[in-house]
């Protein structure tokens, strides 16, 4: 991959993800940048280090929202989705219309907050197929895509894999692998999820592996891009390690911490 040639504008691009609600550091996480790249998961179903907040506990009370965190992290899985069953059925209401009500809500708020240019992907907890009606024309949305941003190459692959939690975006390894294999030789490869390697898909708040993509680490060793960019783990073992010539970096839990990652050159 040929570098930025000499004496050309410098570009910097700021990235973000898991940004779960926070549309008012959304808002500023453009400042100073070319662009900025959004990692997905712009939904907040609820907050694990603050149960008050998120569409759970705007339907079923916080006390409830403390149980249903207690039960998932305790890898109690089952239990919570009857637990849950229990309450969708006490309110007596549809429960994908109560959702998609309230994702609506908040999606209005996000896009409303991206800068021009935007370039963003899906998150696990995403719904994609929303996107299209609040993506207005300064965002572009790409999964399984490429595109170029200051003579370098960027591609984006969003969601997640299947897991227990049974979140809104989660498809097939097969699927998702087959996603990265289209984007070929990239300079920066942005993805939701991390490639699978224990210390960077280790929470060590939730006390949990999440999973990465076996493809995706495979893509990495094989294509060797500059860096590869992801979030979904929110307080990982380690933030950011060098996969060979690959520096590899988790763009941090932006709901908490309201600050982008900046890539310049």
């Amino acid at each position: 991959m040929a570098p930025t040639p000499v004496g050309n504008p410098r570009t910097r691009i700021h990235v973000v993800s898991d940004v779960h609600g926070n549309a008012r550091d959304l808002a500023r996480a453009g400042d100073g940048a070319d662009a900025l790249i959004c990692l997905g998961d712009l939904v907040l179903f609820l907050d694990y280090a603050d149960h008050s907040r998120g569409i759970f506990p705007d339907l079923f009370g916080k006390e409830n929202a403390d149980r249903i965190v207690e039960l998932r992290t305790a890898r109690r899985y089952e239990e919570a989705r009857e637990f849950g069953a229990r309450l969708w059925s006490g309110i007596g209401t549809d429960r994908a219309a109560a959702i998609e009500k309230a994702v609506r809500k908040q999606y209005a708020e996000m896009f409303a907050a991206f800068p021009t240019p935007t370039y963003a992907t899906y998150g696990n907890v995403d719904m994609p197929t929303l996107w299209p009606e609040y993506a207005g024309p300064g965002t572009t949305v790409l999964d399984g895509e490429r595109v170029e941003i200051g003579g370098w190459t960027f591609g984006f692959v969003g969601g997640g894999l299947r897991t227990p939690m049974r979140t809104p975006y989660e498809i097939s390894d097969d699927d998702y692998a087959a996603k990265v294999e289209a984007l070929g030789e990239v300079d920066v490869l942005c993805t939701h999820i991390p490639p699978d390697v224990p210390e960077l898909v280790y929470d060590t708040v939730a006390r949990r592996f999440e999973r990465g993509s076996r493809a995706l680490l495979d893509a990495i060793r094989r294509t060797r891009p500059r860096y590869s960019l992801f979030g979904h783990v929110h307080q990982p073992l380690a933030r950011r390690m060098r996969i060979g010539a690959t520096e590899c970096v988790n763009v941090g839990h932006f709901a908490g911490s309201g600050r982008p990652f900046a890539l310049e050159w």
